[in-house]
């Protein structure tokens, strides 16, 4: 048979891959006289499609796997999606406004009815797109974050960290996505420095003819001011110890108070204070024993409580309260002014601080063997230069906030009384029976569950146990043999939504690390150095990419720049040397084809 001098992927990549898994070369089940080799993917949501990140680390997530297999070791390379609350949720919603349907006018059953549907129908592309790139997943191990051992796997951590006293609920400063009008927790926060301004406010000062100049990058939130605050070294405004001040606008009388927080060198030494919007004026709040007042609603507008722009939003409210305080005679000027801003991870909404109700998970005590077990290098990690990252941020870390203010994902399994009072416990059932130990004559229908799902990081964090139903049969088979996982590969800027996490969760409900070593691999950015994204329209196709280049051509192409933890500066011309290469295996493989052995024993006298 004559070979084509030209390698045509096309016509080889599909017909083998499609060969490999009718064979099921990529099946894996525990094999007592075979090492194990255990590597579990970075789910990736099911809203999501194949781009070039995800190129680059399942490309090396296949190279460990293969190179596993042909070393003899039983290798298992375990595949899946996550649920991915917010961006699915928005999915949904978005889907149903086109189909004129309001998600507030559905019960939750009704909504999570259409959730499904949508899941069904689009939640495996990426995985389909995963098999063009010549993934050998044991595809017969396909997980879903939402699959139902997983979500008993969920419950029952969530019961059993209660009962620890580890998880509380409470009443707190959280980060609020207005667009996704849910709470965040504050590693979902990317923070972006912007050009802003900072506007100088005059309050007066009562019973005098004098006032105090404020310098605030949100005047919107002097709505909700319950105080003026001025360090007690700063001897410009001793003079106005036990004084009020009028808060321009609203007219209230607010206290001026003294403390050290407060930055002399800062704008002009005295800071108005929101405690229901501001972290750090919360803690004053709390200190000083000021009152609170609530004045967004959950989509970021202003509410009752604010008195003035009722029901319009934020950003319009500081324009129109700029032109309102030029009026009055109150607004000194206006600077340029550059400030970091938070942004949601997932929708990319400014997002607002807000007191509010939520369930979080207190770290102190739970984080500290995955701390101490990468430090110490137990587990490792490549490059080693990001444990010092990793050290900072646990050392530092403040506890989890887990609810959400979603109806896709896993309902929090709290119910609650009549009394406000409320138990916890895996079914309804169960909790009634809880229930009457707190309230005999309570009937079944009064207890209601809340409404609240949990971070989907909460059921991600558990990934490497709950695929093998190590939550709930701890025993069992394949998570004896398949774990701890060998390599996990990922990206740095997961290490604490998820790394650390299922660090966490490996020792707390295995007393032992999840996988012995962590490769981060690099973001995928354009030659000038900006990170691929679709706003950005700087990143190409993958599928498209692979057509023109072949999968295996795309692979080596992005793998020739790419060393552990560095950015790779993606060029199409390395997928254009990946696939010269290919031809260079593919001619190789012809000429040794045209090759005859001879039967014959060759003279050697």
């Amino acid at each position: 048979m004559t070979l084509d001098s030209k390698y045509n992927p096309n016509q080889i990549e599909d017909k083998w891959y499609n060969k490999w898994l009718d064979d099921n070369c990529f099946k894996s089940s525990p094999n007592s006289k075979k090492e194990p080799y255990t590597i579990v993917i970075p789910p990736p949501n099911v809203t999501g499609v194949l781009h070039m990140g995800h190129m680059l680390n399942n490309s090396i997530q296949d190279i460990l796997t293969r190179r596993a297999r042909m070393k003899g070791k039983e290798a298992c390379w375990v595949p899946g999606t996550d649920h991915a609350s917010i961006a699915t949720e928005a999915k949904v919603v978005e889907m149903l406004k086109e189909k004129g349907i309001d998600k507030s006018s559905l019960t939750r059953d009704e909504f999570l009815k259409y959730a499904w549907e949508w899941k069904e129908k689009y939640g495996g592309i990426i995985l389909e797109q995963l098999k063009k790139l010549g993934a050998s997943c044991d595809w017969s191990r396909t997980k879903f974050t939402m699959d139902e051992d997983l979500s008993k796997s969920v419950i029952k951590v969530f019961i059993d960290l209660y009962n620890k006293g580890h998880i509380y609920r409470g009443i707190r400063m959280v980060n609020w996505d207005p667009q996704g009008k849910t709470a965040l927790a504050d590693d979902e926060v990317i923070y972006k420095e912007v050009d802003s301004h900072l506007y100088y406010i005059n309050y007066k000062i009562k019973d005098s003819k004098d006032h105090i100049t404020i310098a605030t990058t949100r005047p919107e939130t002097l709505l909700g001011d319950t105080a003026v605050c001025i360090n007690p070294k700063d001897k410009r405004f001793k003079h106005l110890r036990n004084k009020s001040a009028i808060v321009p606008l609203v007219e209230r009388e607010v206290p001026i108070i003294f403390d050290e927080y407060v930055d002399m060198e800062f704008g002009t030494g005295c800071l108005k204070v929101t405690p229901s919007h501001d972290e750090n004026d919360y803690k004053l709040g709390e200190k000083h024993n000021l009152s609170s007042i609530d004045i967004f609603d959950d989509e970021g507008k202003i509410n009752k409580n604010g008195i003035l722009y009722i029901g319009k939003d934020r950003f319009r409210v500081r324009k129109q309260i700029i032109k309102d305080l030029k009026k009055i005679g109150q607004l000194s000027k206006i600077e340029n002014h550059k400030n970091k801003v938070g942004y949601s991870e997932r929708t990319d909404a400014v997002v607002e601080p807000k007191i509010s109700t939520q369930w979080f998970l207190s770290m102190k005590e739970i984080k500290m063997p995955a701390l101490d077990n990468v430090m110490n290098d137990k587990i490792k990690f490549h490059p080693k230069k990001l444990k010092n990252m990793y050290r900072a941020w646990m050392e530092n870390i403040n506890d989890w906030c887990i609810s959400r203010q979603l109806w896709w994902g896993h309902q929090i399994p709290a119910y609650y009384l009549p009394s406000g009072e409320f138990v916890v416990a895996e079914t309804k059932e169960k909790a009634y029976i809880k229930a009457k130990e707190i309230d005999g004559k309570i009937k079944m229908d009064e207890l209601i569950q809340d409404e609240d799902v949990l971070d989907t990081w909460f059921s991600s964090w558990l990934w490497p146990i709950s695929v093998f139903d190590g939550i709930n049969n701890p025993k069992n088979k394949e998570i004896n043999y398949y774990y701890p996982t060998t390599d996990l590969v990922t990206a740095p800027e997961i290490i604490f939504f998820w790394v650390a996490r299922m660090i966490i969760s490996g020792y707390e409900y295995r007393n032992e690390m999840p996988f012995k070593n962590v490769y981060f691999t690099g973001i995928v950015r354009d030659k000038k150095r900006r990170k691929m994204s679709k706003s950005l329209g700087n990143s190409p196709d993958p599928i498209e990419l692979m057509k023109k280049y072949g999968a295996d051509g795309v692979r080596a192409g992005m793998l020739f720049s790419a060393p552990a933890g560095n950015d790779l500066l993606f060029d199409e011309k390395l997928c254009e040397q990946g696939r010269n290469f290919s031809n260079k295996l593919w001619n190789a493989f012809r000429l040794i084809k045209n090759f005859e052995i001879s039967s014959k024993g060759s003279d050697q006298s």
